[in-house]
């Protein structure tokens, strides 16, 4: 019963907006009326520069991770590690804190992903990187990575529940990115 306790935790976790709380501290513009208007590492970039960004990232992608880690330390099984991965990722998207209204996912899915296994995670943010390196467009790497992510999770964990919430949360990233897909798809993403 302890067990299914962490799945809320996971979600109070992934509402924490890094963005958010990196634009305050930093005394810069909030990141939901400012620039795109989303609160995540991109747009913090575009507001306050690479070190904001740097910053807005690596706390979406811990409140990710940790909430994992925990779990798997605390010897779930697959259904409620799957839980946890998956309330932590929607606890970023629509984060309590700040009126249900947050990124796209892509730092905290990344930070699911190493807390699952480190393999999957190295593998994922490979692809994002050789896709980036290629095309020089984050949001089509996001997306190729987001894609590959359950054939990844399926070849490297093998577990039916994780590779499910994983294409859940690939199928949500596709969704939350239809902006940049449609940008894309005309030539003018930047």
């Amino acid at each position: 019963m302890m067990d299914w306790l962490l799945v809320p935790l996971a979600y109070l976790t992934g509402s924490v907006s890094s963005a958010i709380i990196v634009c305050k501290m930093m005394g810069l513009a909030d990141p939901r009326e400012n620039g795109s208007g989303n609160p995540g590492a991109t747009n913090v970039m575009r507001i306050g520069g690479k070190k904001a960004a740097a910053i807005t990232l690596a706390g979406d992608a811990l409140k990710g991770l940790l909430p994992v880690l925990l779990a798997k330390a605390l010897g779930v099984d697959s259904l409620v590690l799957s839980l946890v991965v998956f309330a932590a990722f929607i606890g970023h998207l629509y984060p309590i804190f700040f009126e249900f209204k947050g990124g796209k996912g892509v730092a905290t899915s990344l930070g699911v992903t190493l807390g699952v296994a480190w393999l999957l995670g190295l593998v994922v943010a490979g692809t994002w990187f050789v896709v980036y390196k290629l095309g020089k467009i984050s949001s089509l790497a996001a997306l190729v990575a987001a894609t590959l992510t359950p054939l990844y999770a399926w070849l490297i964990v093998g577990d039916v529940n994780l590779t499910v919430t994983f294409t859940v949360i690939s199928l949500i990233l596709l969704w939350r990115h239809k902006s940049n897909i449609q940008r894309l798809l005309a030539g003018q993403e930047s």
